[in-house]
């Protein structure tokens, strides 16, 4: 059996720095993301809806949103969940190799990955008519972001560390 705990500790500097880079570049990508989230819904579950499902029927809303197409709902799914399963697997590899606790590291590598597909298959149900599913994308979505800076804290923290 292979151990890989703390085996961030033996890697070579380039290699060290090529992750870095990574993190940095994959942090800023994720937080314009989040940023572009809370501009279209305000981080609330009302705005998640709203920005799915339309707020045709509120006639003082400041910016008029209409329901999103079926293919444009299929597109927003399909590519959030390939890109963020990706994301979050190399990310998992990377806590993979840090000196940690098994329990830390198996929840920081499966808990994203859960998330990834409660957030936009609730997403897709909210759109579907599943109106509760909003509260289920705040909260998955919340874990996701949590276990997100987590393990690029951890990660970082060891990367440069004897």
């Amino acid at each position: 059996m292979i151990n890989l705990n703390g085996f961030i500790f033996r890697l070579p500097k380039e290699v060290k720095f090529l992750i870095g880079a990574f993190l940095v570049v994959l942090s800023v990508g994720y937080f314009t993301g989040l940023i572009f989230v809370n501009d279209t819904t305000e981080n609330h579950p009302q705005g998640i809806q709203e920005n799915y499902l339309g707020n045709e029927e509120d006639l003082e809303a400041e910016v008029m949103k209409f329901k999103k197409p079926e293919r444009e709902m299929l597109t927003i799914i399909h590519t959030h969940i390939l890109s963020m399963s990706v994301i979050f697997f190399l990310l998992g590899g990377l806590v993979s190799i840090t000196k940690s606790n098994k329990k830390l590291k198996k929840a920081l590598m499966i808990e994203p990955l859960l998330s990834v597909l409660l957030t936009f298959g609730g997403i897709y149900l909210m759109w579907t008519g599943l109106h509760w599913m909003r509260y289920v994308v705040v909260v998955s979505g919340i874990l996701m972001t949590t276990s997100f800076v987590i393990s690029v804290l951890l990660v970082f923290s060891q990367l440069f560390r004897k």
